[in-house]
């Protein structure tokens, strides 16, 4: 083998000479959809509640907390501006984004003009749907032309693309108001930025867990009408479960990732943090979209009827999930809950594969991704240089055998035929966050997951020994009694791009749970 050596080693190098910048794509594109996936329809129908809104509060902070449904149609009705709505936002990041350190920067400036423009257009007759004027957060892995998109990452805290992510153009396009860029855990990992630690508005002593951590923060405490997360593996669902917000990781494929930072080319999925479940529903018909910029973008119309009947839906569950000590007596609440609303209840199974080697794949993309980071030592530069974190990560990861990662690809189409099995046995999947296999499961076959927020735990201070990465004076921030209630949700998984499905089933659970209007004590 020694004579057979020289001329690999050599072929290496030379491909370390060539500099392939993140937005490079991998020649090799995912496809969660299996030989035998049915056609996708041709036409989304997309139907809201459109319920009535009643009169506008006159507290701001009950403005505030409103769920995208309620101020979507205060504007549209003419009781409430977007400039006065953009205003009520500011003013909260102003008074608490500093605490929870959930913004990386904030565009007065330019939410302002945004939000004039939407009210003009109003007044002209013109609406351009239910996001007309509602002003939102935009996780900092996202262009944005002019302003700092900075990955939550120190070498790259003073990038400033010339463009848009096709999402931002979407959103522009839906009449969203851009208050700024939430912050992230250093490229995409965790809520530890080169800023800070980003809190949960609960309990200020822990972190809003990431890395999609200032999105859910900022819906969490009031200080935006929803923001746009990401997802690899967690990085929406985990904070929505911190936080108590509600997630929507979309079908691998859904939307865009055009001008968004390249995490895992083969696993990166791009979704809304919201206040209920319709209100993601009606982000994600504004962001859904083919885009032939981005190699994993799949066409797929989203539909969505709020009104649409539960008649006929079965519901599993994965009994082992339930049993894990970890499992807490909000997620047994939340599964009776749900078993109430189901015309069929199921006990399944996922097949017996070793899900946990998969992350091998993970880690190789974004050690890619993030190559000239190892290669020049600029990986020194990021905050968190723990054993976790991703300088070790990334080294570690070019010890993976490439014989290795083929066959955790072929691991990879055993894991799809899996779940494939278990949704022809039921509609909607039902399990909590931190126990079983379909967290991993789920995010390397691409099929979408509903995290809502299902009750409360009490908690006392965790030992956090990240605090000293935060500016935060914790003693001033805390509560008297040293202990606090802090939400917990539920995961729903569906069908690939089903997602209208699995949010009639969420609106309904969520309205049997009845805990989603709740605010943190901390932003009152």
């Amino acid at each position: 083998m020694l004579d057979n050596l020289e001329g690999q080693i050599a072929a290496a190098q030379a491909r370390r000479e060539l500099l392939l910048s993140n937005a490079t794509p991998m020649a090799t594109r995912f496809d969660p959809r299996l030989p035998s996936f049915s056609k996708l329809p041709a036409h989304s129908l997309f139907l809201p509640s459109n319920a009535d809104p009643g009169p506008l509060p006159d507290d701001d902070d009950d403005i505030a907390f409103a769920p995208v449904t309620l101020l979507s149609q205060w504007i549209a009705r003419g009781t409430l501006t977007s400039r006065r709505l953009t205003e009520i936002y500011l003013a909260r990041i102003a008074q608490h984004a500093g605490a929870l350190e959930c913004f990386v920067t904030v565009t007065e400036d330019h939410a302002r003009a945004q939000a004039d423009a939407a009210d003009v257009r109003l007044r002209a007759g013109t609406w351009l749907g239910p996001l007309h004027g509602i002003p939102y957060g935009l996780k900092d892995l996202f262009d944005t032309n002019g302003i700092r998109s900075s990955w939550g990452a120190t070498p790259y805290k003073d990038r400033v693309p010339d463009s848009d992510a096709r999402v931002v153009t979407l959103l522009r396009a839906a009449g969203a108001v851009l208050l700024g860029k939430t912050t992230l855990g250093a490229l995409a990992y965790g809520d530890v930025w080169f800023g800070g630690k980003t809190r949960n508005p609960w309990n200020l002593n822990e972190g809003s867990s990431g890395s999609s951590a200032g999105s859910a923060s900022a819906v969490a405490a009031g200080l935006c009408g929803f923001a746009i997360g990401t997802e690899t593996l967690g990085s929406i669902t985990s904070p929505s479960h911190r936080c108590g917000t509600t997630g929507l990781r979309p079908t691998y494929g859904r939307v865009s990732r055009t001008g968004a930072m390249a995490l895992c080319w083969s696993l990166d999925k791009i979704g809304p943090i919201c206040r209920s479940v319709e209100d993601c529903a009606l982000v994600l018909a504004a962001i859904n979209g083919e885009d032939s910029s981005d190699r994993g973008s799949i066409g797929a119309p989203f539909s969505f009827n709020a009104s649409a009947s539960l008649e006929g839906l079965r519901l599993g569950y994965i009994p082992e999930a339930f049993e894990d000590r970890d499992a807490t007596e909000v997620d047994h609440a939340a599964l009776r809950a749900a078993k109430s609303l189901a015309y069929g209840v199921k006990e399944v199974r996922l097949a017996d594969l070793p899900y946990a080697s998969l992350m091998a794949i993970l880690y190789a993309e974004a050690a890619a991704a993030f190559e000239e980071l190892t290669l020049t030592d600029r990986d020194d530069e990021l905050v968190r240089q723990d054993k976790g974190a991703w300088p070790n990560a990334f080294r570690k990861a070019r010890f993976l055998s490439a014989v290795d990662h083929v066959q955790a690809d072929r691991l990879r189409y055993r894991v799809m035929q899996a779940l494939d099995d278990l949704f022809r046995e039921v509609d909607v999947l039902i399990g909590p966050f931190v126990t079983g296999p379909m967290l991993v499961a789920s995010n390397f076959t691409g099929h979408p997951c509903l995290h809502l927020r299902a009750g409360f735990l009490r908690t006392g201070i965790r030992s956090d020994p990240s605090l000293a990465y935060g500016r935060l004076d914790i003693g001033a921030a805390i509560q008297r009694d040293q202990r606090f209630e802090v939400p917990h949700g539920i995961s729903l998984w569906g069908r690939l791009f089903d997602e209208g499905r699995l949010c009639n089933f969420g609106t309904a659970l969520e309205s049997v749970l009845g805990v989603a209007t709740r605010r943190p004590t901390f932003a009152r």
